[in-house]
């Protein structure tokens, strides 16, 4: 097999380094990292010491040794980090209440940063040169680890064989395997790629690449399947210090015996599955299913001490920070200045996180349903509906003040709404006044009209009186006074039998009524 870039290492610093005489490998014992051996060997011609650490995956342990140094290791060296895994990275994670994007619990991201920095340790006592790990050039383990060495000895080489060698898919790695007479604990049918430790165990690959499937009942490994978990609810009952676990069913344990115990009563209820399309930190979305069964129960145990004994602010701020501290969990950045410092935040935060929760668990889920604590901050003398030593007055006061604000708003749309429709009255009674002005104006013309028409028709009367006789004037006010045949019959006898003075007053009465 031939190495994309020539069989040099890259750096921290970003260039290539000198011949590297020995490297440090991070090794599970599983199918990467055990064909990774003979392939720095033959790549690298160096010395391969292989650093295991025990973070509680159990049975993977088994004969670990022995294959790797079949695979071609000068040394092996396996550490047993599980008292500090539970109690300086899970515990830390659960006080913070970091979930990464809802549902993750952070099993593989809390383990790298400590197995990295225990790797570091290995490589400054054995006089290494470099270090190397397995994770594949598409998930975030690469960054996790980088992380810590860039943290911890920006100075020493990585060599990273998946963004190397020319192998493609974990079918090309067992076919490797196989060609080279590698022992490794999976078999071509089963092509699923799995992280335990004491935390969790997660699954990853094979026909969960595709969302669409429904994971098999048989992947599952530390929770009961549905027809397997007991008929009746189960309690347990979880005691805090700090927010620190110290205790199951009033039995005092250390981190590790609590964890272990409390796996094995949640798992055979079912507790503790996700199965979730998560954004990883490389900008892909990809799928896990994830068995976290002691730790959902920690996380609902403590979520549900810390509304009993935080003040609402603290709370909330709490809740805001969490996924900021997951996000820093899950990108690698365990030893950044600011997950330090967020966890000093919760340091302070949780000093009266002291208590009792007790929680049910049936069919997959755990709830918490009773607490005590002798920080507690509930009253039942104030929180009841017993009225008796409590003055209800003090609530007028400071409804009023709690709502100042919303008044103050009301009252300012309010003054803004009558200010906006003055300006349009005004308008509006200006137009009905220049309206009006123009009406009468038209009023008047026509008035004025109306005057000199009859003047005009009086002073043609008075004319024609005076140029004809009564004979002639009484046709004449006849057309005057109307056209219609009715009316003209009246006034032209009346013209007939009357002087011409009274014929020409007879006429301008009769134009006036009209």
């Amino acid at each position: 097999m031939k190495a994309k870039r020539g069989g040099r290492e890259s750096t921290n610093g970003g260039s290539a380094m000198k011949k590297v005489k020995r490297a440090v490998l991070a090794y599970s014992g599983g199918l990467d990292t055990s064909i990774i051996v003979p392939w720095l060997r033959e790549h690298y011609g160096c010395e391969v010491v292989c650093y295991c650490s025990d973070v509680g995956q159990g049975a993977e342990l088994v004969g670990l040794e022995a294959r790797a140094r079949k695979s071609g290791a000068k040394e092996v060296v396996v550490e047993d980090l599980r008292l500090p895994f539970v109690r300086d990275f899970c515990f830390p994670a659960l006080r913070a209440g970091a979930i990464y994007e809802g549902s993750y619990l952070l099993g593989t991201s809390l383990a790298r940063p400590l197995i990295a920095a225990r790797q570091v340790a290995c490589a400054m006592k054995v006089g290494a040169d470099a270090l190397a790990h397995g994770c594949t050039g598409k998930g975030n383990d690469q960054v996790r680890f980088e992380l810590a060495y860039l943290a911890l000895v920006p100075q020493l080489a990585v060599i990273a064989p998946w963004r190397e060698w020319d192998i493609v898919s974990r079918e090309d790695a067992l076919a490797y395997a196989e060609k080279h007479g590698i022992p490794v604990p999976i078999k071509k049918g089963d092509l699923f790629s799995r992280d335990a430790n004491l935390w969790h165990l997660s699954h990853e690959g094979g026909p969960l690449e595709d969302p669409a499937n429904v994971a098999p009942d048989t992947l599952y490994k530390l929770s009961a399947n549905p027809d397997r978990q007991p008929a009746r609810p189960e309690t347990v009952r979880i005691r805090f210090e700090h927010g620190v676990p110290v205790a199951l069913d009033g039995k005092a344990l250390g981190p590790v015996e609590l964890v272990q115990e409390l796996n094995a009563i949640a798992g055979r209820h079912g507790v503790g599955r996700a199965d979730l399309v998560e954004s990883r930190l490389v900008g892909m979305k990809s799928r896990g299913v994830y068995e976290t069964p002691a730790g959902t129960v920690l996380y609902e145990a403590l979520e549900d001490l810390c509304r009993l004994v935080l003040p609402h602010d603290l709370l909330r701020t709490r809740a805001e920070l969490a996924p900021r501290m997951a996000d820093l969990i899950y990108n690698g950045q365990w030893f950044s200045p600011l997950r330090e410092s967020l966890q000093a935040f919760v340091d302070k935060a949780l000093e009266n996180a002291d208590g009792e929760v007790i929680v049910e668990l049936f069919h997959g889920q755990a709830r918490a349903v009773a607490r005590t604590s002798p920080k507690t901050l509930h009253r039942p003398d104030l929180a009841s509906f017993d009225m008796t030593g409590y003055d209800a007055g003090h609530a007028e006061g400071f409804i009023r003040l709690f709502g100042l604000p919303l008044a103050t708003a009301a009252r300012r749309d309010a003054e803004s709404r009558s200010s906006k429709a003055a300006p349009g009255a005004s308008k509006a009674a200006s137009r009905g006044e220049e309206r009006s002005d123009a009406l009468e104006a038209r009023g008047g013309t026509r008035r004025s009209a109306l005057r000199g028409a009859r003047r005009s028709q009086d002073g043609g009367a008075e004319r024609a009186a005076r140029s004809s006789s009564p004979l002639e004037a009484a046709p004449g006010a006849s057309t005057a006074r109307s056209s219609s045949p009715l009316e003209a019959a009246p006034g032209a006898g009346t013209a007939r039998s009357s002087s011409p003075r009274k014929a020409a007053s007879g006429a301008r009465r009769t134009s006036r009524v009209r």
